[in-house]
């Protein structure tokens, strides 16, 4: 039996726990309670690095098929909804289909391209004038980016958005008829693009996916996770760390000073950021996790942010933003068989972006407050004002 109602993972749950600032509770957890029962919504809560990763790195102890979020705790589904949810050898299966679209010599080739899309946004911000930046760049970039890559027309980009904000539970309040009516329309819109693709082939990641022989299902699975996968946990790391730069003049001075910093500086604003904020699996035998008994069906909630903020890992900083942190063995995109495919697509994203304003501005600071979205999957920044000068 799962231990004693923990009322410390009563946070958790709330409506908006994360668009506050979560991290004081986080440090409680890992204090107190670092592996809780949450009798609520029945979940145990992992706020460590250390089970964090170890749940990670053990798909056979600790299963994706019963669901990655607490809201499916109890639903079986007719056929996985995403590549996420899946174990090897399924998953390593799905995984080598779409892994060849992000192969480094591809994210080389790709580079020119993601640096022209950006170089296009970044010349319609003017030095000394507050911009919105999480509407000016960090919304279309990485949109406009998986665009290409899966072969999409530039100009649907707005659409895109529209729907992936729709995909993220919490991120928008849609009823559920509503959220049904664009699936509706994702699906059919996809699978109007896998037809053209398979009668006309061209050199992109769907077509790649449509020569496959994947069913209907599987093809849209795919497509759904790298629409919505492939730009939200971008976008919010990009608006996210530039928050942290305003926030935080000096580490924006140290890459003004030193521009050998920038690759650790993209690994610091991965971890500080932290897009997806937790992730479930479910126990698939009796087991333990930090020497508390964990029974054979229970879910494991990996809070991920809370890990990336961990002292035992990162040391007694670990509260503190620095560009010049090494190491930094963040757990942002996961970790074990499902590490995040698009770990270096993201990257190199950020990388861009970061080069891109230093290239053109000496300074940065907020232009008014900051607005985080109320979702409890994905660290969103639904407003960043900004101001550049050089």
């Amino acid at each position: 039996m799962p231990g004693p109602h923990e009322p410390l993972t009563d946070a958790l749950i709330e409506p908006g726990f994360n668009a506050r600032d979560p991290f004081p509770h986080y440090a409680r957890l890992r204090a107190e309670a670092p592996v809780a029962w949450n009798a609520t919504q029945g979940f145990w809560a992992l706020s460590r690095y250390a089970e964090v990763h170890e749940v990670s790195t053990a798909p056979q102890r600790f299963s994706s098929k019963g669901g990655i979020l607490t809201m499916e705790i109890g639903i079986e589904y007719p056929s996985p909804p995403t590549m996420m949810h899946t174990d090897p050898p399924e998953h390593t299966a799905y995984r080598k289909l779409v892994q060849p679209g992000f192969k480094p010599s591809l994210m080389t080739a790709l580079e020119p391209v993601a640096r022209e899309r950006l170089l296009d946004l970044l010349g319609r911000i003017t030095a000394e004038e507050p911009v919105e930046f999480v509407e000016a760049v960090a919304v279309p970039y990485p949109l406009r980016i998986v665009s290409d890559l899966l072969g999409l027309p530039d100009e649907d980009w707005e659409r895109f958005f529209d729907w992936s904000e729709a995909m993220i539970p919490g991120a928008l309040d849609l009823s559920p008829e509503r959220r049904d009516e664009i699936q509706a329309e994702m699906r059919a819109y996809f699978m109007a693009v896998i037809a053209e693709k398979r009668a006309d082939p061209e050199e992109d990641l769907i077509s790649v996916l449509a020569a496959e022989d994947l069913n209907d299902d599987e093809l849209y699975m795919f497509l759904n996770q790298l629409l919505v996968a492939g730009n939200e946990t971008t976008r919010n790391t990009i608006s996210g760390g530039l928050w942290a730069l305003a926030e935080h003049p000096d580490q924006w001075q140290r890459l003004v000073d030193d521009r050998s910093l920038v690759p650790s500086a993209v690994e610091e604003i991965l971890r500080w950021t932290t897009a997806v904020i937790s992730f479930m699996r479910t126990a698939t035998a009796d087991t333990d996790l930090g020497g508390v008994p964990i029974a054979a069906g229970d879910p494991v909630l990996m809070l991920y942010s809370s890990a990336n903020r961990d002292e035992a890992q990162f040391g007694p900083t670990a509260d503190r933003f620095d560009v010049a942190r090494n190491p930094n063995h963040h757990l942002a995109f996961g970790f074990g068989a499902h590490y995040c495919i698009g770990a270096a697509l993201a990257r190199l994203e950020v990388r861009l972006v970061l080069e891109g304003l230093l290239d053109r501005f000496g300074r940065l600071e907020p232009a008014g407050p900051v607005a985080y979205s109320p979702s409890d999957i994905i660290a969103g920044v639904t407003s960043a004002p900004l101001t550049f000068t050089t």
